[in-house]
């Protein structure tokens, strides 16, 4: 039966491609490609022939479908711009729809920025959570920076250069100055990895260019508590400035902080000067 290939493909240096990834490549009737420039830039780097076609964010629904077909009659790869795909872009969703037409996809494995900037950052890093881009808008930003602010494991983020001093801002006021590792262009002629304080890391990229990866020491264990509860206070204030009514609050903070809805009501009651619940 014909297969679907997740292909891991370089984040930068073109040598990082694994043998096998290659040979792939080579035998397969048509690729999918996030970005075809990108794409045709490896394949002619190494001599490959291959039909090509675009799958990315603003094409996948009409795609699939054609994906699909053509796997009933040979193996079709899947490739990203740079590293894994599936990660952080649409690939995803293929895959669901492969596996439930009955097709086998089969990964193949290589570079990733997230792994490759964990292991270069120097951060605690035994556990984490990857979170990807966040949010454009400031406010939706902060509120997703502020459900991670207590995790206690380290956090992984990507950021283009145009918003990075937003985030790294955004970063400094909801979690505190800790210590990072921004890195820039991994794998890459102009590769940088800056390791210090967020407050830091804002001095020293003034001009961002290229493409971030961003690893952030999670909230140290006695703190993951307290933290929690003064985001918690915090939310309670804005909400209370926005005039939203107890049962209409504490439906919010308990879908952002992941506590009952119960407590949530009974904490904005008593913040409120109320002793019970009726």
């Amino acid at each position: 039966m014909p297969v679907l290939y997740l292909v891991a493909t370089p984040i930068g240096n073109l040598e990082d491609v694994t043998l096998r990834a290659l040979r792939v490549l080579k035998e397969v009737s048509l690729i999918a490609a996030e970005d075809t420039r990108t794409a045709r830039k490896l394949l002619a780097h190494y001599g490959i022939k291959a039909r090509l076609l675009s799958y990315h964010s603003r094409n996948w629904r009409n795609r699939i479908p054609r994906i699909l077909a053509h796997l009933k009659e040979g193996d079709v790869a899947l490739i990203s711009e740079a590293g894994m795909p599936a990660i952080s872009d649409p690939g995803q969703e293929l895959v669901a729809s492969a596996a439930a037409a009955g097709f086998r996809v089969v990964p193949i494995p290589g570079p990733s920025a997230l792994v490759t900037a964990l292991a270069v950052s120097g951060i605690p890093a035994r556990e984490f959570t990857f979170l990807g881009f966040l949010p454009r808008r400031k406010k939706e930003r902060q509120e997703a920076l502020s459900r991670a602010a207590a995790e206690g494991r380290a956090l992984i983020f990507l950021e283009a250069p145009h918003r990075l001093r937003a985030f790294l801002q955004d970063l400094l006021e909801v979690m505190g100055d800790r210590r990072v590792a921004v890195c820039r262009e991994l794998t890459k002629a102009f590769e940088e990895v800056f390791r210090g304080k967020i407050s830091e890391a804002l001095a020293h990229f003034q001009s961002p260019r290229g493409e971030f990866t961003v690893v952030v020491e999670g909230a140290p264990p006695h703190q993951e508590k307290t933290l929690s509860e003064d985001l918690l206070r915090q939310e309670m204030a804005r909400l209370r400035a926005q005039g939203l009514r107890a049962k209409e609050a504490a439906a919010q903070l308990s879908q952002r902080f992941g506590v009952p809805k119960r407590l949530a009501y009974r904490l904005w009651l008593e913040a409120e000067g109320h002793t019970s619940i009726r």
